[in-house]
């Protein structure tokens, strides 16, 4: 995201190279971040949502910013995000035969940073409660809601970076401005649409987790949105609990019912007069000994 400082005269896909490493880093932390923060047997666990994404938030702001002043940002501009890449051609600020190289340097990396982070750090990322930190908005959101939300948060950002380019002296202070805004859109947004607005950030995880491809365009689409890795309401739960112990008891009362209730048509089959007739085990007549013994 650091467009204060000039892309270096440098090969596209030398940039581009910096790109998915940048964006590998980038996911492998969040992945990170997440396993440490919502894992339940983690030291630094965080159980309340709203808290869990402050600190999350917090967190991924610092990342951003020191990765948009690393030596590979400085050198590629330090997009590693879709929406910001096609936003700077839309305004005339980036080349348009670096978009496809950008874009897909940064889904490769999304990919990749969300598999080493499967692999430092073994099962505890599929977790449920971790999840490859995949992003998804709150059940009562709709997807256009979403889409807006979502849309209006990276605008913002935008609008922020170009109001701080515009000035020569305040151009350095721009990755200082994407860290903070992109921390409080997560705070604020992450309980209610996700508050992700980065493409790349949804699609290695969303993969990783077999929730299939991610959205389009302008985050880039209805559907993603911050990890909601809380538990379900304990009234849901309660309600569910209630719901499973009411079924075992009705089973349970057929069963005694039918017990009780004498033969049923699966009891009986026809008899040699056209009856139905018990499928019990045949009559034992007395044998020469028990006569013997009778008399």
């Amino acid at each position: 995201m650091n467009v204060a400082f000039s892309l270096p005269r440098r090969p596209l896909l030398a940039r581009a190279v910096d790109e998915f490493v940048l964006a590998t880093v980038l996911l492998f932390l969040a992945v990170t971040v997440v396993r440490w923060v919502r894992e339940p047997d983690s030291a630094l666990y965080v159980g309340d949502l709203g808290a869990a994404l402050a600190v999350i938030g917090v967190l991924s702001g610092a990342i951003l910013t020191g990765l948009i002043l690393s030596p590979p940002g400085r050198r590629s501009g330090g997009h590693m995000n879709p929406a910001v890449t096609v936003s700077l051609w839309l305004m005339d600020a980036f080349p348009g035969r670096s978009v496809a190289p950008y874009v897909l340097a940064q889904l490769a990396g999304s990919a990749a940073g969300t598999g080493l982070g499967r692999l430092v750090w073994g099962p505890a990322v599929s977790l449920p409660s971790v999840d490859y930190a995949v992003i998804v908005p709150a059940p009562t959101w709709q997807p256009m809601s979403v889409f807006a939300t979502e849309a209006g948060s990276m605008t913002i950002i935008m609008v922020a970076v170009g109001l701080t380019k515009v000035h020569a002296r305040s151009a350095r202070f721009v990755p200082y401005v994407i860290g903070p805004a992109v921390a409080l859109v997560i705070a604020v947004l992450g309980p209610r649409s996700g508050g992700s607005a980065n493409p790349a950030r949804q699609f290695g995880p969303a993969h990783g987790a077999g929730h299939g491809p991610v959205d389009l365009p302008g985050r880039t689409g209805p559907g993603s949105g911050c990890r909601r890795v809380a538990a379900p309401p304990p009234r849901q739960v309660a309600a569910a609990r209630t719901r499973d112990e009411g079924a075992q008891a009705v089973a349970t009362c057929r069963r005694g019912h039918r017990r009780h209730r004498g033969p049923t048509p699966r009891d009986t089959h026809p008899g040699p007069d056209g009856h139905a007739a018990r499928l019990t085990a045949p009559e034992r007549r007395p044998s020469e000994n028990d006569r013997l013994t009778i008399r």
